[in-house]
């Protein structure tokens, strides 16, 4: 047991000698504790838990612990309680080290590989998925925004065709009004030539009607 992990299982043992005396059981699980003295790793909690088992520290009863003995483990101090031992693991290993000499797969190897290539693909399948639906989103939104602007630019079009007709329009009135002054022989326009002109300015359609010169106007 190194030194960095005396120590922690010493802060766990702490953390439970505050919370109950020896004899009681812990009334949170071993993961509140641990992260109460900052371990959040929960194979840390478990190592420090185990430590502290092992040597009589503590005692597991029906999925709960008590605490037994507060004082903090010592440097050196062997386990009291033997850890159990692992015969299926080296039973396990024994079938990977004969599978291995083999060299031949086994169904389990086979399941396993089969399972976690569905698992990868499962995954890129997700996210194609959601590349897809983005990519469609985006597209929508940009047939939107052209179809916005061929609207408006129709729109405009229009405007301008308009505007182009009243200005074909207001300078035929001007050049109709201005040859009709000049027929009159008159060197001057008169009051009313000039009230036609500025009611075709203001975007008046069609020449005016021509009236009969007033006195005003031979001036």
């Amino acid at each position: 047991m190194n030194q960095e992990s005396l120590e922690r299982a010493n802060a766990f043992l702490a953390a439970v000698a505050a919370r109950v005396q020896p004899g009681e059981l812990l009334d949170v699980a071993p993961a509140d504790v641990a992260r109460e003295i900052g371990i959040e790793e929960p194979l840390v909690a478990a190592r420090a838990v185990r430590a502290l088992l092992a040597r009589r520290r503590l005692e597991s009863q029906d999925g709960r612990y008590r605490l037994l003995d507060a004082t903090p483990i010592q440097p050196g101090e062997k386990e009291q309680v033997p850890r159990p031992r692992r015969a299926r693991t080296k039973v396990r290993r024994a079938v990977r080290h004969e599978a291995a000499a083999d060299q031949r797969p086994t169904y389990s190897q086979i399941g396993r590989e089969a399972i976690d290539r569905l698992v990868e693909l499962g995954r890129e399948v997700a996210a194609l998925r959601a590349s897809l639906r983005s990519a469609m989103e985006e597209a929508r939104e940009a047939r939107e925004a052209r179809d916005e602007a061929e609207r408006r630019a129709r729109a405009l079009a229009e405007r301008v065709r308009e505007l182009e007709g009243r200005a074909e329009m207001a300078e035929t009135n001007l050049r109709t009004l201005l040859a009709a002054a000049k027929a009159g022989g008159r060197d001057r326009v008169g009051d009313t030539e000039m009230e036609a002109i500025l009611g075709v300015l203001k975007g008046g359609e069609g020449p005016p009607e021509r009236s009969e010169p007033q006195a005003g106007d031979l001036a």
